[in-house]
C-alpha cells in the first residue's frame, strides 16, 4: 500500500510542477515550428488563443489539423506571415483561407494520416491537445477525439495540454500519462456542441430508401447531419445492429438506448461500438464518459479498410456533392472551390465493399441550391475532384430511389442514375448521354 501511495505522489508532484498558464506554456513555441492541433470538439481553444496572442513575434508557423469546431483565429489573412494552416480536412473555419490561397489542403485518406506523422512526412514539433484530468494512476484521456492525435503527440518535441475538467474520460486507446506531456493548462469550460440537424422532407425520403438496404445484424458507418439522422430515424425496426465508424453522433445514442444497436453479432470487437471521435451535444459527451461500450481507437485502425472489411454486413453510408453518370463521386470540392476533404469515405466504402454481405452506399439529394442545380450530372463540374472512383461505388441513393451500379456497364449506370435524378433534368441528361458514344 505504501509503495502505491508513493507512486501516486510521484506523478501528482510531476503534474503540479508542469501546471502553468496558457501564455507561459506557449512560450516554448518558436518561429518555424510545425504544430498539430487536436481535432473536432477537442480543439484546445485556450492554447490556440494564447498562441495567436504571440502572432507579432512568431513567423512561419505551420499548423496541421483536421476538422476543428470553434474559431480558427490563426487562419485570418492578416496573420498569414505568422501562421500557415495546413488542413488535412477543410472545415468551415478555414475554408475561406484555403480557397483564397493563404492556407494549404492535403487530400489524404483519414486512415493514412497517422502514418504521415509517424514517418515524418508531416513533421510535428509541437502538439496542442485537450485532455481530461488525470485519473488515480496519472493517465489523462484524449476525451472526445482520439483519431490522429496519438501519432502526432508521439512525434512532437513539445506537448502542451489543456486539462479541461469537463472533458469526458473516454475508454479504449485513449490515454496518455502525465509524464508524456510537457506543460498543463487547467480549464473548466463546456465543449463546443453540434445540435442534431432536423432532416428535411427530401432527406427523410432518402433515409427510408437507405434504411431499406440495411439488414438485421449489419455493422454501420455514418457521418453527421440531417441525412444520417434521417437514416438513423428509419432503423428502429431493425435488429442486432452494430457500429464501426470514425465518428459517433447523437442519433446513434437513441438506437443504443432502445436496443436496436447492441453489437451482439459484430465480428470485429464484438459487443463494442468502435469509433475514433464523437461530435454532438453534451448528451452525447456524457454518454461517452467512462462508458465501456464505446471503444475509442486511432484512425489508422478504425479507418483501415482491411479492418473494416472483417465486419460482416459492413454497411457504409456516405454523402457527396455530385455524382456523374458513370458513378464518379465528388465529395471534397465544388468545381475549383475546395469544400471539405476525403475523410473516411473511401476507407469505409472499400472496406464495406470487401465485407461479407457488405454494402457501400452514397446518398445525396438529387438537387442543390433550392432545386436549381442537379447533383446527378453528365460530367462532374469543371475542376471538381474525384474522391470515390466509379469502380468503388455500389449504390447511389436520392429521394427518387436506388441506383445499383456495381458490376454494371456505363450505359446501364447512366440509365440507373438518370432514373433517380430530379424529373426536371432527366430529359436533358438523357440527351447529353446520347451525345457520348460510350453512353449511346
Amino acid at each position: 500500500m505504501s509503495q502505491a501511495v508513493s507512486i501516486e505522489k510521484a506523478w501528482m508532484a510531476e503534474y503540479r510542477a508542469k501546471v502553468t498558464s496558457a501564455e507561459k506554456a506557449v512560450e516554448s513555441i518558436k518561429s518555424g515550428d510545425s504544430i498539430y492541433v487536436h481535432s473536432n470538439a477537442a480543439a484546445p481553444e485556450v492554447l490556440i488563443n494564447a498562441l495567436v496572442g504571440r502572432s507579432q513575434e512568431l513567423r512561419n508557423i505551420e499548423i496541421f489539423h483536421l476538422l476543428t469546431l470553434g474559431n480558427a483565429p490563426y487562419a485570418r489573412p492578416e496573420l498569414s506571415n505568422s501562421f500557415r494552416v495546413h488542413a488535412l480536412f477543410i472545415g468551415p473555419n478555414v475554408r475561406d483561407a484555403v480557397n483564397k490561397g493563404y492556407a494549404d489542403y492535403t487530400p489524404v485518406f483519414l486512415s493514412e494520416i497517422p502514418g504521415l506523422f509517424t514517418s515524418g512526412t508531416l513533421p510535428v514539433d509541437v502538439c496542442l491537445i485537450q485532455v481530461s484530468p488525470p485519473d488515480a494512476h496519472g493517465y489523462c484521456s484524449y476525451g472526445v477525439s482520439v483519431d490522429c492525435t496519438i501519432a502526432a503527440r508521439r512525434k512532437a518535441k513539445i506537448v502542451i495540454a489543456e486539462v479541461n475538467s469537463q472533458m469526458p474520460r473516454t475508454l479504449g486507446r485513449s490515454f496518455v500519462h502525465v509524464s508524456r506531456i510537457n506543460h498543463f493548462v487547467e480549464t473548466d469550460r463546456p465543449l463546443p456542441e453540434l445540435a442534431p440537424e432536423e432532416p428535411s422532407a427530401v432527406e427523410r425520403t432518402i433515409g427510408e430508401y437507405v434504411a431499406s438496404l440495411v439488414e438485421d445484424g449489419a455493422t454501420l458507418q455514418l457521418g453527421i447531419g440531417g441525412l444520417p439522422n434521417a437514416v438513423l430515424g428509419n432503423l428502429r425496426h431493425k435488429k442486432d445492429l452494430a457500429v464501426h465508424s470514425e465518428m459517433l453522433s447523437d442519433g446513434i445514442v437513441d438506437l443504443i438506448e432502445c436496443g436496436v444497436i447492441n453489437s451482439s453479432l459484430k465480428t470485429v470487437m464484438p459487443g463494442k461500438v468502435v469509433v475514433s471521435f464523437v461530435m454532438g451535444t453534451r448528451r452525447l459527451y456524457d454518454f461517452a464518459d467512462n462508458n465501456p461500450l464505446i471503444e475509442f481507437q486511432t484512425s489508422d485502425f478504425v479507418n483501415d479498410p482491411f479492418v473494416i472489411a472483417q465486419n460482416h454486413k459492413m454497411t457504409s453510408i456516405n454523402s457527396a456533392l455530385q455524382v456523374d453518370l458513370t458513378g464518379q463521386v465528388s465529395a471534397d470540392s465544388i468545381g475549383t472551390s475546395l469544400y471539405s476533404g476525403f475523410g473516411g469515405q473511401v476507407d469505409f466504402i472499400r472496406g464495406a465493399a470487401r465485407s461479407r454481405g457488405g454494402k457501400a452506399i452514397i446518398a445525396l439529394p438529387s438537387t442543390a441550391k433550392k432545386g436549381t442545380v442537379s447533383r446527378i450530372s453528365t460530367y462532374l463540374k469543371h475542376g471538381s475532384g474525384v474522391v470515390t472512383s466509379r469502380a468503388d461505388v455500389h449504390y447511389v441513393v436520392t429521394e427518387y430511389g436506388i441506383a445499383e451500379l456495381h458490376g454494371r456497364n456505363l450505359r446501364d449506370r447512366a440509365r440507373s442514375l438518370i432514373n433517380i435524378a430530379h424529373p426536371s433534368v432527366r430529359a436533358r441528361l438523357e440527351e447529353e448521354a446520347h451525345s457520348l458514344p460510350w453512353l449511346h
